[in-house]
């Protein structure tokens, strides 16, 4: 559902416009879909259809028109007037018939409680508006007397402020000013009675069947206008309520309009039997009674029209009087009044009153049956038929038997006409025969439903008109409703009088319907034109195909007589008559022969192909096109055994040749390839061969081997497609066909050169030979495959010019360098600078290819690895050991999984005491070099680093002790190394503490306070060391800071009086030092141990007086 204010229908078509607020949007109801929608930008106030694609859309500042076609948006037509501005409530909106005016109307407040009209008239071509005063108006289109182009009028109500009036304009608006001046009718008064004198319009509404216009009020009172007039003909008051909407209805002319209140649907329609009587005695206006009743053709004026008919002529008005009669309808329009203008004798120099009084006639309408006979009487007399062509053309003539009779000796083309137009069949037919129209009688009086005797019309033609006999006869055999006559009868009728072609053209049209019990007449009509020498009809009879019944047989018969052997063909069903005919097959139409295959079943059309191949080659080529199209309902299989039983090569070549890219019968392309070998068609077998996947390979390849063509490359193909290259390659070399081996290795398929070779290898070709061939296919010979053929033959070396000829070329493939490594390691062509400096090897290939022939290089090969060959590296070096050069490794690698690898013991085995002491010998080894060489050489800090981790993380304190000792006491970039130091130390403190004393001694950059932290501890329990690292930092060589020279005396005889408690060794070392914050920590420790008379000197020497209460409590005690 959509929610709306309003819905607007157009008033033609199903197309329903929505307004909620600013949002309008359009849908098409009968295909229940939205057609467009649009955001206005300002409220609108008025919305009207003004035709049924125009939506017309008023706001408050413009007008704009929205077509419901397209997809474009609403266009701006004009700003409203001033004097129509947003104060007014728009009522009304009107667009002229050519959509080029505009009328927009509305309401306001008036002084004294009135209400004043504005409208606004627009030009659209001259974009101009000016405003009137007024509260309703209308457009229309009118037919005026004595204009050939219709007006277009603007009616509308005028009532100025100052003015109490209320009139009536009737303004033409858009002539073309070449056309003359616009219509202008001076402005009438509306008869507005006294108790309506504050009533206002509120809409108007044309009655364009009559052209009368109707205003309704507010108070409801309706007026009707006459517009060409503009005179007020009635005047009345339909309701109390005001009618809001109003609508015309153009089949009837009436108006409808829905009340205010009540919701009353009211309708207000012109009475036409009364109105002119209502003119005549209430308005007395005889004029316009007269002018209403001639143009609307209503009754009641007639004794005006007779008064004023005998008054003008009496004045001698023959031109007036013509046109009153003119307009009177049909009150004048009488012999009499023929009579009289008769009657008048003519002017000199002017046409006879008669003729001014059909002339006026014929410009006003159209004459009746009298008036057209009088006036064709002198026109034919004058000599002038082509005047009464042209009024019959127009249709200003009613046509009559009379008035065709009067023609007829002139034109019997025109009499005709007026014949046909007047229904006078008699002499309708009689115009026919006359004119020799002999076929247009039967349709004529069938389709007027005329009877009349055609068998005696037709006997007395056949003799004295054959043609028009013909004619005849075929009308009466096609009339609708069946056969006027016995169709047999006629066409015998027509052969007794020897009219073969008129028989032929009477019995096609008889036996079009191809009836079956018309059988003996379709063969008759045939049999006469085989028989009678038009067997050229009778061809084309047949081919059109319109008769089916006839004796076939027969007919087939007579056309084999007449040398017509496709007809016959057609004609014949039994295979004996068909081998008969198409023994003349060559002067049949090839396109028929082959068409005529497809009517046959497979049995007949085998047997007649053979029969056709047995008569020579001259049959061959249709035969082909026979087999082409029928290969699939015949069978390939047969149509083969067909061509090679007449030995047909040629036709079975081209015959396959035409469905063996579409077959995917193995028989068809087998046979192709066949038969393109026995006729030389090498290019088509190689194609055939190259691109088929149907075929039998072997059974191809056995063929080929066995034809031993003079051109192998059919064999290349499929060798290399279904990988006989082994035979391919033999086949080629014991039959001297060695070029095509090397055609086929560079050209055809390079990536099969290993096995090309390697079979040429096993049947000892030339080596230079093979060379050779290596060399041409260069890089796009698959190396793997290549080296690993050679190195099963012990060939490996004969690759070596090839090998490095890819090299020179930029080849990065690692089997190129492989295969190379392996011939210069077996040639010990400096392998270990190969190895070394060859960055495209791979190391895992190469590596093993070593270790049999030289370890050293192996170790190289995996060196190069990087990483990918550790584990081979590892066991290569403890085989052969090469423990010196994996220590190197090792620390280069700076790999601590590697390192754990070979650094962590193994547990036993299952059921064994102890590890395998072989594998902890070659650790023990392994360690030995690291430490002795690797470690020493190395002068890298993150390969030491590496290092060291590598031993703390294997639990070998021992070996890091030893390999640490090695690095910094006997001398190398790392001795001075902070950490390594600390290291060093630790590792002793929990490894062997008897060292630490002499490792304090010896090194100097070490972190003093925590190593002594932890020499201290519970769980080291070193005092003795902790107490030396104190008293050694305290010194100014290594702890130039005053303060912290005093830190760490203070931590230093902690140590002797917090973990060793040896005062007396405590106070010498105070005594030594001599420092304040020395004494006040041995003084403190004095007071805990109750000797407070060394506690108070050691604070008198300290100058600390902070422990006075408990020094002076301790001495009182």
């Amino acid at each position: 559902p959509i929610r709306a204010e309003a819905a607007i229908m157009t008033p033609a078509t199903n197309i329903l416009a929505l307004r909620s607020g600013k949002m309008i949007q359009m849908f098409n109801l009968d295909t229940k879909s939205k057609l467009k929608s649009h955001d206005v930008d300002s409220p609108i106030v008025y919305w009207k259809w003004t035709s049924a694609t125009n939506l017309a859309l008023v706001t408050a500042a413009s007008v704009y028109h929205w077509s419901s076609e397209g997809t474009s948006a609403p266009v701006k037509m004009f700003e409203r007037h001033a004097t129509i501005g947003a104060n007014t409530q728009i009522i009304n909106y009107q667009v002229s018939p050519d959509q080029k005016w505009c009328l927009l109307g509305g309401i306001s407040a008036g002084a004294g409680g009135g209400v004043n009209g504005n409208m606004q008239l627009y030009s659209a071509d001259k974009k101009v508006s000016q405003p009137l005063q007024g509260h309703a108006g209308a457009f229309c289109m009118v037919n005026l007397p004595g204009r050939d182009d219709p007006a277009q009028l603007l009616v509308f109500h005028e009532k100025k402020v100052d003015d109490p009036g209320h009139k009536l304009f009737v303004m033409e608006v858009g002539r073309d000013p070449s056309k003359g001046a616009p219509h202008r009718l001076p402005p009438t008064a509306i008869p507005v009675p006294a108790e309506a004198a504050s009533d206002f319009p509120v809409s108007m509404v044309i009655d364009a069947k009559d052209d009368v216009a109707f205003l309704l009020s507010k108070m409801g009172f309706v007026y009707m206008f006459d517009i060409p007039s503009g005179k007020t003909m009635f005047r009345t008051r339909i309701t109390q309520e005001t009618v809001f909407v109003t609508c015309a209805q153009e089949s009837t002319g009436a108006i409808f309009g829905i009340t205010v209140r009540s919701g009353k649907v009211l309708r207000i329609g012109l009475n036409g039997p009364n109105l002119v009587p209502y003119i005549v005695n209430t308005l007395r206006d005889t004029d316009l009674a007269i002018k209403v009743a001639g143009r609307l053709g209503l009754p009641g004026a007639e004794h005006l029209y007779t008064q004023e008919f005998e008054r003008l002529i009496g004045s001698g008005q023959v031109k007036e009087a013509a046109a009153l009669v003119a307009g009177s309808g049909t009150a004048l329009r009488t012999p009499e009044t023929i009579a009289r203008f008769q009657q008048i004798p003519a002017q000199p120099g002017a046409p006879q009153p008669v003729f001014q009084y059909f002339s006026t006639l014929l410009e006003n309408g159209k004459l009746n049956e009298q008036e057209s006979i009088e006036l064709a009487k002198p026109v034919l007399q004058q000599g002038r038929p082509q005047l009464m062509e042209k009024w019959l053309k127009d249709d200003k003539l009613a046509c009559s038997e009379q008035l065709g009779d009067l023609i007829m000796p002139v034109d019997t083309a025109m009499a005709l006409s007026v014949y046909l137009r007047s229904n006078c069949h008699p002499k309708a037919i009689q115009c026919f025969v006359q004119r020799g129209e002999y076929d247009k009688i039967v349709p004529y009086s069938t389709s007027v439903g005329y009877t009349m005797d055609y068998s005696s019309m037709l006997s007395q033609l056949l003799f004295s008109n054959p043609q028009g006999a013909l004619d005849l006869a075929k009308g009466l055999v096609s009339a609708e409703g069946g056969p006027l006559i016995d169709i047999q009868a006629t066409a015998e009728a027509f052969l007794s009088s020897n009219r073969v072609q008129e028989t032929t053209a009477f019995l096609l049209e008889a036996l079009k319907d191809n009836k079956e019990e018309h059988a003996y007449l379709q063969t008759k009509l045939l049999e006469i034109n085989l028989i009678g020498g038009a067997p050229q009809v009778a061809d084309a009879i047949m081919q059109n195909g319109i008769l089916t019944h006839y004796d076939r047989a027969h007919i087939g018969k007579l056309c084999e007589r007449a040398g017509m052997w496709q007809r016959a063909a057609e004609h014949y069903s039994d295979i004996n008559d068909i081998k008969r005919v198409f023994k003349n097959s060559h002067q049949m139409n090839p396109e028929f022969v082959v068409t005529y295959f497809g009517k046959l079943n497979r049995e007949q059309s085998i047997a007649l192909l053979k029969d056709m191949m047995s008569r020579g080659p001259s049959n061959m080529q249709v035969c082909v096109e026979v087999a082409k199209k029928y290969h699939e309902e015949l069978g390939a299989d047969e149509l083969v055994k067909v061509f090679e039983n007449a030995k047909a090569t040629e036709g079975l070549y081209y015959f396959l040749g035409a469905i063996v890219n579409f077959s995917e019968d193995a028989v068809v392309h087998f046979k192709y390839i066949q038969s393109a070998c026995m006729l030389g068609q090498f290019k088509e077998a190689e194609r055939v061969c190259r691109d088929s996947n149907i075929y039998n390979a072997e059974e191809v390849k056995t063929y080929l081997k066995n034809a031993k063509l003079p051109d192998p490359r059919p064999l290349i193909h499929v060798c290399d497609r279904y990988d006989f290259v082994d035979e391919l390659t033999e086949y080629l070399y014991l039959n001297s066909l060695l070029q095509y081996v090397e055609v086929y290795v560079t050209k055809v398929s390079p990536t099969k050169t290993p096995q090309v070779v390697g079979k040429l290898f096993d049947l000892g070709a030339n080596e230079d030979f093979t060379k050779r061939i290596l060399m041409a296919v260069g890089t796009a010979c698959p190396v793997e495959d290549m080296v690993e053929i050679a190195e099963t033959r012990n060939r490996l070396r004969m690759l070596q010019p090839w090998l490095e000829a890819r090299v020179a070329t930029g080849s990065t493939e690692p089997g190129t360098h492989n295969a190379l490594g392996k011939i210069y390691i077996q040639m010990n062509k400096d392998p270990k600078a190969f190895l070394t400096n060859n960055m495209f090897y791979e190391p895992k290939v190469l590596g093993p290819f070593c270790e049999s022939l030289d370890p050293s290089l192996a170790f190289v090969a995996y060196k190069k690895g990087a990483g990918e060959c550790d584990d081979e590296l590892v066991k290569i070096s403890f085989t052969h050991g090469l423990y010196r050069d994996l220590a190197r490794y090792l620390v280069e690698r700076q790999d601590l999984e590697l390192w754990s690898k070979v650094l962590t013991k193994e547990e036993p085995a299952e059921g064994e005491a102890e590890p395998d002491a072989e594998k902890e010998g070659q650790r023990r080894q392994l360690i030995d070099q690291v430490v002795e060489w690797a470690l020493p050489e190395s002068e890298s800090a993150d390969e030491v680093s590496c290092t060291v981790k590598a031993f703390m993380a294997a639990d070998l304190p021992g070996e890091l002790i030893t390999l640490l000792e090695r690095i910094i006491l006997q001398g190398s970039d790392f001795s001075d190394n902070k950490n390594l130091q600390n290291l060093l130390i630790l590792t002793a403190i929990r490894a062997d503490h008897t060292r630490v004393a002499g490792y304090i001694d010896q090194l100097d950059n070490f972190d003093a306070k925590d190593i002594a932290l932890i020499c201290v501890s519970e769980s080291h329990m070193l005092y003795e060391e902790g107490y030396s690292i104190y008293v050694k930092f305290a010194k100014p060589e290594f702890t130039v800071d005053k303060d912290e020279q005093v830190e760490m005396q203070v931590l230093a005889i902690g140590v002797l009086v917090d973990y060793m408690k040896d005062l007396d060794r405590a106070k010498g070392f105070a005594n030594q030092v001599d420092e304040k914050p020395v004494w006040s920590k041995l003084g403190c420790s004095q007071l805990e141990e109750k000797m407070a008379a060394e506690a108070i000197t050691s604070f008198i020497n300290a100058e600390d007086p902070s422990e006075y209460v408990k020094v002076c409590a301790e001495a009182n005690e």
